[in-house]
């Protein structure tokens, strides 16, 4: 879920801006030099510092440039895709608050102790042998019970980021155990907005979709479960010493004290009595800094002449805590609400290139193109992942990939005589949960900014999020689960 991007599931009501005049040929240009210069960046730029370190914006404006420049051959007013591209900025204006906020919050639960303290314990709870599998238990439990992927990673994920880091575990695995438990949780939710936009979308009912998402959903957990289980064991660990020796230095910088957990306790107890996100966190930063200056005084004197001062840098720019431990030095760092500007900016751009597209017709005719070639039922259902997949690398927001097929494939399942609810499975096990594996899709550049960890370090470990695709598909292929349309 893209936390509170639409207040309401109003976006079901978006028109799907059609172009009889763009070809085919012409909607792919965009996307395949979109991809090539991404492609080039990835794999032949070392230093990926090129345009100041803000390629992937750079790329993702020069790609809806070139999409604009389609646009005038096919007679689209500039006008039409400028307000398209406004539309799509002002779908993510909570959003890019919220990433402030979570910036702000990550330096206030810093110089607070908050997040020392949850590693100080969690250390001393969490056996390394089963870290993984518990992470991704956690991690599911919030998301259920919260309805969000996002509030899981601002929350528990960075907790569970910095407790794995001091055991000595790749940062990779931990968002990949953190993210996959996380949309699990989002997709089985009824708070999640996206688990009621599918059902909307292909015309079935919220509990519905909901236990028919389980067929494909829980045997797709339990691999990811096992996976990280077998995965635990091979992880070479820090030993009890050296983690003896990371708890005697927080010990030693920060007064930890289990009162600091009513922080993060009153922010969750917010977000399930369903207060706005925005509300919630603001107030997670505020009590952080209220702590900070009741238990942590030495630590804000420390940083600065000025204890609010100390506070003030925080929220907004680097804050640096340092110990006699290289390792925590790493961790007790934080670059407040400035750290969030890259992905900030990158929401912003693909947000531009997304908007252009969807104002030329790129978008629907591309998906339409897919629909033409599912001739059978099995095809129909790799038509619809296909263009899930391709619209959140392509349009960059999740909601659109669902929105779009949701609305192109709707009466193609209708006419194969399949249940609604085959295609608003389908559209989360192929939508919802790969945007996060997108790195300029806004779940992709959000998960990472938060919790610190490159999309391409945990792409290979968010095992459910690429897993489930597949699963619908050997579904599909094996004509198991498929319900047909039942008359009453």
């Amino acid at each position: 879920m893209q936390d509170d991007n639409l207040s309401e599931i109003d976006i079901k009501d978006q028109k799907i801006i059609d172009n009889k005049e763009l070809n085919l040929y012409e909607a792919l240009i965009p996307v395949v030099i979109l991809m090539g210069l991404l492609a080039y960046n990835i794999f032949f730029v070392e230093d990926q510092e090129w345009f100041g370190g803000y390629t992937n914006q750079i790329i993702l404006l020069m790609g809806g440039f070139v999409a604009m420049i389609g646009g005038f051959m096919n007679k689209v007013p500039f006008m039409v895709m400028v307000k398209e591209v406004w539309e799509n900025l002002k779908s993510v204006f909570v959003p890019l608050m919220i990433l402030f906020l979570v910036g702000a919050l990550a330096g206030t639960w810093l110089v607070s102790g908050i997040i020392p303290a949850m590693v100080y314990y969690g250390l001393q709870v969490l056996n390394p042998s089963i870290f993984l599998p518990a992470s991704v238990i956690i991690a599911a439990i919030i998301s259920i019970a919260t309805g969000s992927s996002w509030t899981t990673s601002a929350t528990v994920g960075i907790a569970l980021i910095g407790i794995g880091s001091a055991l000595g575990i790749p940062t990779g695995m931990i968002a990949g155990a953190v993210i996959s438990g996380a949309y699990f949780g989002d997709k089985m939710s009824p708070l999640s907005d996206t688990t009621n936009l599918a059902p909307a979308m292909a015309g079935t009912d919220l509990f519905t979709h909901i236990r028919y998402m389980t067929i494909t959903t829980v045997p797709t957990i339990i691999v990811t479960l096992i996976i990280f289980a077998i995965l635990s064991t091979t992880i070479d660990t820090t030993g009890s010493a050296d983690i003896s020796g990371l708890l005697a230095t927080i010990d030693s910088t920060f007064n930890i004290t289990p009162w600091l957990f009513a922080v993060p306790l009153v922010v969750v107890a917010l977000i399930l009595l369903k207060t706005k996100p925005l509300i919630a966190l603001g107030c997670g930063v505020v009590l952080a800094a209220i702590f900070a200056f009741i238990f942590q005084p030495d630590i804000l004197g420390s940083l600065s002449s000025s204890k609010f001062g100390s506070i003030t840098n925080a929220v907004l720019t680097d804050t640096n805590i340092t110990t006699d431990n290289e390792k925590l030095n790493d961790l007790f760092s934080s670059g407040g609400m400035k750290g969030m500007l890259w992905t900030i900016y990158l929401i912003c751009c693909a947000m531009v290139f997304g908007g252009i597209m969807d104002a030329i017709g790129a978008l629907s005719r591309i998906t339409k193109a897919l629909l033409s070639v599912a001739t059978t039922v099995f095809g129909l259902f790799a038509s619809t992942v296909l263009s899930c997949l391709g619209l959140n690398a392509i349009a960059s927001d999740q909601y659109l990939a669902l929105v779009i097929p949701g609305k192109m494939f709707k009466k193609a399942y209708e006419d194969k005589g399949l249940a609604p609810e085959n295609l608003s499975r389908t559209l989360e096990d192929s939508g919802t949960v790969t945007s996060v594996l997108i790195p300029w899709n806004t779940c992709g550049a959000y998960q990472s900014g938060v919790l610190g960890v490159g999309v391409g370090e945990y792409f290979m470990y968010a095992f459910f999020n690429w897993l489930s695709p597949f699963t619908t598909l050997l579904f599909a292929a094996l004509n198991f689960k498929i319900r047909q349309i039942t008359s009453k």
